[in-house]
């Protein structure tokens, strides 16, 4: 039985945790190689003796254009090329409104979450050149999509939809498709991380997040990792061939509407500001 991703190679951003750990996983099984891309080198090295010849782990800043290029050249030097791109490294941006809004957290949100795409495109292009075409997937976020999940973070995601979009159009020409994911509440660190927690308790808040998320949504249960690795496998795989510059949310329905659209229970404020009137109201008549 041969795999979706069978002599493929892919570099993962951030796969060291969460989504993109998850999609380090099921690529491999899938029969991926995988150049693993994080600043974690503990999990890194941990991931790469798992996966043994199957998968390499690099140092790497994806906010620093040297270190970006440096692990798609190991991708190169030691599996032979690249065909699958997922640029997938990010956390939470600040939590500020605009009037209080750090400038530098600003642009530290940018340089990760839309500048750091780019410069993974942008070295990956050439090798999926050489081998005839290939599959990008970038992350987003619902925060592309609504407000309310940080201005910082969402002004970056919108980008990265329509950076995705841009660069679709560009390297049509080359046989190289590129869309991606916008996921909704994933059970992942990024959370903690997001609030200031140190990354080892944000790991063991995933409990927690769990049960509040499964409430959030129509689809009653959390999301997890694995659901984003699978969107990213089809994406990069050829059941993809005729998808281009597009995105898939992931959410369990979080973006449908509001929350009456599909809770019976619940209720609108206007409704409830009109119950809370009409006793006074029929008094007067």
């Amino acid at each position: 039985m041969t795999g979706r991703l069978d002599r493929r190679i892919a570099l993962i951003t951030g796969g060291c945790s969460g989504i993109g750990r998850a999609a380090v996983e099921r690529f491999v099984a899938e029969g991926a190689k995988v150049v693993i891309a994080d600043i974690q080198d503990d999990k890194g090295k941990s991931l790469e003796a798992r996966f043994a010849s199957r998968a390499i782990y690099l140092h790497c800043d994806v906010t620093r254009e040297a270190d970006v290029a440096a692990s798609v050249t190991a991708a190169e030097e030691t599996f032979g090329g690249l065909d699958i791109l997922f640029n997938n490294a990010g956390a939470g941006g600040p939590p500020t409104g605009l009037i209080d809004m750090d400038v530098a957290a600003w642009d530290a949100s940018m340089d990760l979450l839309l500048k750091a795409p780019m410069l993974g495109m942008k070295h990956a292009a050439p090798l999926m050149i050489k081998r005839g075409g290939g599959s990008i997937i970038n992350t987003a976020s619902i925060a592309a999509l609504e407000a309310g999940w940080g201005i910082a973070y969402g002004t970056a995601k919108a980008g990265v939809l329509h950076l995705t979009k841009l660069a679709a159009a560009n390297l049509a020409k080359h046989n190289i498709r590129v869309n991606a994911i916008c996921p909704g509440v994933i059970v992942t660190p990024i959370f903690g991380v997001s609030i200031g927690l140190s990354r080892a308790v944000s790991d063991q808040m995933t409990g927690t997040l769990t049960e509040a998320a499964a409430q959030m949504q129509p689809i009653a249960r959390a999301g997890q990792p694995e659901d984003i690795a699978a969107a990213a496998l089809y994406f990069a795989s050829d059941d993809a061939s005729f998808v281009t510059g597009s995105y898939q949310v992931v959410d369990g329905g979080l973006t449908v509407g509001q929350r009456i659209a599909w809770n019976e229970g619940a209720v609108l404020p206007i409704h409830q500001a009109l119950a809370a009137a009409a006793p006074d109201h029929a008094d007067k008549d």
